[in-house]
């Protein structure tokens, strides 16, 4: 910010001179104004009337001033939220009957956020610049709705409830209500989290330190970003203190991290709750590349000179990198908002504070009651005075700017991308060199749309040295070609880290690629980002953002050296669980099946897909035309014997099941015998579908029918995951218990090849024909020779069975 000017009045000579300024100073309710903030309030004053933001210094002032009173209200109101049923606006004490029978909320972490909250709007109206926002600490939800309902930045259905004569009772009394709608969901728009009904939500922050790992690649450029993050989350996973290891001003917009310092869990403060503990954050930021900030976390004007500068000093390295005065890695602003957990309530700095701080229930309790009434009547809010104070601050038509819920990142919808045509393979290719083709074809095809690549390891092994070659790893001192400055992939030995980079980079086009025993650790980011896509359709307001895919490689069946930690299905097993209409899980077995999906999975919008792919040549047993029926039935008939008798049906689920599969039925053919074998590639759509939108995604009972009728009713199926999981999963494939038989991982291995794995868990051709001897009540010996019996009984060489074909 611009320093003051030498003969510029002090402060006291202006306050005299200026009543907005002195009103301000004079502080409100619970909040005061130290000098240094009054100092650097009025520094961003001065700057913001030269840049022609605002008029004058006491306009500036009169919104300081204002923000006090909307933020001193939304203290009032988060605390009814937790504690009462009705509200009264005029201010009078409530009564016994007035309280909730069992209070909740995440009281003072709520009660932080809004002076956060309040400041970011108030930035937002003092520069005329809606920016985007993100909170980490999703549970403190309810200072962003109670702000949001005092302001009018509502979507349709809060508008509807809580802009009402009573919509403030009506908004205390459904926070944590627990009702429900006759179909069971949720009757209130509101959550305990922030949802798709709050107005500008973009993550639940559900679970600490995503959102750290996400901001840095949200905003493009020209957009700006507010992210607010918990000092919990600081004692989270790496990742967060990487920020400026990727930001780059060419192809990202402006971040504006800042901590809520309160210094408490839940039950117990946190190492930044002691003074020590803040001054070695601050050490170890400023050894990460960023340039801490710390300042007054009590105070609503605090926040707004912090994200102003912040912006201003991030700005100004834009210039200097642009012209070269400066290199990679810019350090970036980082707020540390110094406060105690509750400010402005009973209990303010105790661990009581992070849910319910009163000592008791103010509908039972007349002492809990009283803290309640005689605590909140320093926070309330003329009505009149505060209508002044927001209409003075919501002038978003006179400004020509949205409105916060309407922030770029809320409505992100990039435009579809072109799809390249990619020529099908012949022979064997590895599956993971059609992603490779795909991926550079569609990053040449749109220009327009920001790529990122995540990956915790390495790509040349996982077969995707092209989009290494063509992309590169963003570091910020190449060693090598494979790396730049502004490389498109991002690269840590940190699942979670990678695969946040590109869920956050919903502008552009993004894929994910890493071992599939890794792939666990990017559960929860995934399954948060799935959760809260589903919620936005469920409100009418579905996702718009590409979808990718996760590629599992290097997967359980092809990773037999690398011992049992390398082998684990668990992913796509825990993916399948999941609904599907948010993410796919797809088993690919060749080059040509892998590429047929790969159009959808790009034009689908806010949907994941899993992708289980082999990386190691595999035959190419799908024509194109093939290969995209099988991308649209989720199944196809691959082979079949129409000899006489009942038919047996046999069911791959894998690439390397399909071809044990394909060697059994070379044996049944021999012996006359009769069956079908159907290459199962998305299991989910076979399910019993769990609600109406998953089974829009759900074959019919015909279409299932047709490819696997229920007249052949003994069944063997081989999958790449564990047997009882494609089983519950799909149970209407497998009616009857006696007549089937599931084979797959069932948690055994070491170093091992792919065809020692397959004997070690009984998923051979061999172990499948004994399961189809047992299900048909048939000697096994109609099938397999004595010699592989032995090896089968564990008594033999196992060899005979793992062996090639000659």
């Amino acid at each position: 910010m611009t320093p003051l000017p030498a003969n510029s009045p002090t402060l006291e000579e202006y306050a005299g001179t200026c009543p907005e300024f002195r009103r301000w100073c004079d502080g409100y309710g619970v909040f005061r104004h130290s000098r240094e903030t009054r100092r650097q309030a009025m520094a961003m004053a001065r700057d913001l009337v030269s840049r022609g933001c605002q008029p004058d210094l006491p306009t500036v002032f009169a919104h300081l001033a204002a923000l006090d009173r909307l933020a001193s209200a939304g203290l009032w109101l988060v605390v009814h939220m937790t504690y009462a049923n009705r509200v009264d606006p005029s201010g009078a004490e409530l009564a016994a009957h007035d309280f909730k029978t069992k209070p909740e909320g995440h009281t003072g972490g709520a009660l932080n956020m809004v002076p956060a909250y309040g400041a970011y709007l108030v930035l937002n109206a003092l520069t005329g610049e809606t920016r985007s926002w993100l909170m980490g600490q999703g549970h403190c939800v309810a200072a962003i709705d109670a702000l949001n309902v005092l302001t009018g930045n509502l979507h349709p259905e809060q508008a509807a409830r809580y802009s009402t004569p009573d919509g403030l009772s009506r908004l205390a009394s459904d926070f944590y209500s627990y009702r429900q709608r006759p179909d069971g969901g949720v009757a209130a728009p509101l959550g305990s989290h922030v949802g798709p009904h709050t107005a500008g939500g973009v993550l639940e922050g559900g679970y600490l330190g995503f959102a750290e790992l996400q901001y840095a690649h949200m905003p493009l450029p020209g957009e700006s970003l507010v992210a607010f993050l918990s000092d919990g989350a600081a004692e989270e996973q790496r990742g967060s203190d990487w920020v400026p290891r990727w930001w780059r001003a060419e192809d990202t917009g402006d971040v504006l991290p800042v901590m809520i310092a309160n210094g408490r869990r839940i039950e117990q403060r946190t190492e930044l709750g002691t003074r020590a503990g803040l001054e070695r954050f601050g050490q170890h930021l400023e050894h990460r590349g960023f340039a801490p900030l710390r300042f007054d976390g009590r105070d609503p004007a605090a926040f707004v000179c912090a994200l102003y500068h912040m912006q201003q000093q991030l700005q100004q390295q834009r210039r200097q990198l642009a012209t070269g005065a400066l290199n990679y890695p810019a350090r970036i602003p980082y707020g540390i908002a110094e406060t105690e957990k509750g400010f402005g309530f009973y209990g303010a700095g105790t661990n009581a504070a992070h849910n319910l701080p009163l000592p008791g229930n103010p509908r039972l309790d007349s002492r809990a009651r009283e803290l309640f009434n005689s605590h909140v009547r320093q926070l309330w809010v003329d009505p009149a005075e505060l209508a002044g104070a927001t209409a003075l601050l919501c002038r978003h038509g006179a400004q020509q700017r949205p409105l916060e819920r309407d922030h770029p990142l809320a409505v992100r919808a990039p435009q579809s991308p072109v799809i390249p045509e990619i020529a099908a393979a012949t022979g064997a290719r590895s599956p993971m060199a059609a992603i490779d083709d795909f991926f550079q074809a569609l990053v040449l095809a749109n220009p327009q749309l920001r790529p990122r690549v995540g990956n915790p390891d390495e790509l040349a092994s996982n077969r995707l040295s092209g989009i290494l070659a063509a992309l590169k790893h963003r570091v910020t001192d190449p060693e090598n070609d494979q790396e730049s400055v502004h490389g498109q992939i991002i690269t840590a030995l940190n699942e979670e880290a990678v695969v946040s980079a590109c869920l956050a980079n919903k502008a552009g086009l993004n894929l994910v690629a890493s071992y599939e025993a890794f792939c666990v650790k990017m559960l929860g980011a995934i399954r948060q980002e799935l959760i809260f896509a589903r919620h936005q359709k469920m409100a009418g307001r579905p996702p718009r953002w590409l979808g990718f895919p996760v590629v599992a490689s290097s997967h359980t069946w092809e990773n037999g050296k690398n011992e049992q930690s390398h082998q684990d299905p668990t992913f796509c097993e825990s993916l399948l669980a999941e609904m599907n209409d948010g993410v796919r899980v797809l088993f690919p077995a060749d080059y040509n099946s892998t590429l047929a999906v790969l159009p959808e999975i790009y034009q689908a919008r806010g949907e994941l897909a899993c992708m289980v792919v082999p990386k190691r040549q595999r035959p190419c047993v799908f024509t194109p035309d093939e290969a995209r029926l099988l991308a649209q039935q989720g199944a196809f008939i691959m082979d079949e014997d129409t000899s006489p008798g009942e038919p047996l049906l046999l069911i791959a689920n894998g690439a390397y099941q399909l071809s044990e599969l394909i060697r059994a039925c070379e044996r049944l053919r021999d012996t006359g015998t009769p069956f079908r074998l159907v290459y199962l590639q998305e299991p989910g759509k076979f399910r019993q579908p769990r609600d109406s939108m998953e089974a829009d995604r759900c074959l019919s009972e015909f279409e299932r029918e047709r490819l696997l009728p229920s007249r052949m009713r003994h069944r063997v199926a081989l999958t790449h995951m564990r047997p009882e999981v494609l089983r519950g999963h799909l149970w209407p494939l497998f009616p009857e218990a006696g007549r089937s038989r599931v084979l797959g991982y069932i948690n055994h291995g070491g170093t091992l090849d792919e065809a020692g794995m397959l004997f070690a868990n009984g998923c051979s051709w061999a172990h499948a024909l004994a399961a189809c001897a047992d299900i048909c009540d048939r000697p096994a010996e109609d099938w397999l020779s004595g010699p592989e019996l032995a090896a089968l009984a564990g008594q033999g060489n196992p060899e005979i069975i793992t062996r090639a074909l000659p």
